[in-house]
């Protein structure tokens, strides 16, 4: 037997909304014996604690702020980091670490008729257990969290994330020209791996809407410190 109101909406059916209104005035929850029963099978969470301070929550949280973006909905909150279809390690890697953090499965699925690739979880509190501020992030200030800061290990994990999501590398051997690039529009973010990048002894060039380290021996060592691009 098909329910009346099977592929209805509140967005597609007056009914659907009034009965939605009128349950929400009269503080009802037509879900909450099945919300019981997939809290008692773990299957969703009872509580959402602080996340693990490390290098796996460090690199998140880089490739987060560099090409990831978190959305707030009524109820909870929706990460997603998008990837080139044809880069199958930047989405393995990734999708394993959100895994590891949440200790949930994130959706992995390609966009329709679009080289892209989305990795998304919707889960609670997302944005402030992350340290990550919610998008659109542009003119907001970003801050390196403490705890990455008195880590070298950390440092690099951090900036790994971020260089996977915004970095490029290039060489031209004719001229012995090496480029090692990070590319942001938030001036936070720029002037928060400049400083990282001094802290751990290099030398780059800040520009108004990138970072670029060009000698040869420090554009190698950096790729190799953080393992850019290596999955």
């Amino acid at each position: 037997m098909v329910s009346w109101n099977k592929g209805l909406t509140k967005q597609t059916s007056p009914s659907l909304l009034k009965t939605s209104q009128t349950m929400k005035f009269r503080g009802l929850d037509n879900f909450s014996m099945w919300r019981k029963k997939m809290k008692e099978s773990g299957k969703i969470k009872d509580s959402y604690p602080s996340f693990v301070k490390g290098g796996n929550l460090a690199e998140l949280m880089g490739v987060v702020l560099g090409d990831g973006h978190i959305w707030k909905y009524p109820r909870t909150e929706e990460l997603s980091i998008f990837s080139n279809a044809n880069n199958s390690g930047f989405v393995e890697r990734y999708s394993n670490l959100v895994y590891k953090v949440f200790n949930k499965n994130p959706t992995v699925k390609k966009h329709s008729g679009e080289n892209c690739i989305r990795i998304r979880i919707y889960e609670k509190n997302i944005s402030k257990r992350l340290g990550v501020p919610v998008s659109p992030r542009k003119d907001k200030k970003i801050i390196v969290p403490n705890w990455i800061l008195k880590d070298n290990r950390y440092i690099f994990r951090y900036l790994r994330g971020l260089y996977e999501a915004e970095g490029s590398y290039s060489v031209h051997k004719e001229t012995y020209t090496y480029k090692f690039l990070f590319s942001n529009k938030n001036e936070s973010m720029l002037e928060n791996v400049y400083f990282l990048l001094n802290k751990i002894g290099f030398h780059p060039h800040l520009g108004t809407d990138k970072i670029q380290i060009s000698r040869k021996d420090e554009v190698v060592s950096l790729m190799e410190l953080i393992k850019f691009r290596k999955y």
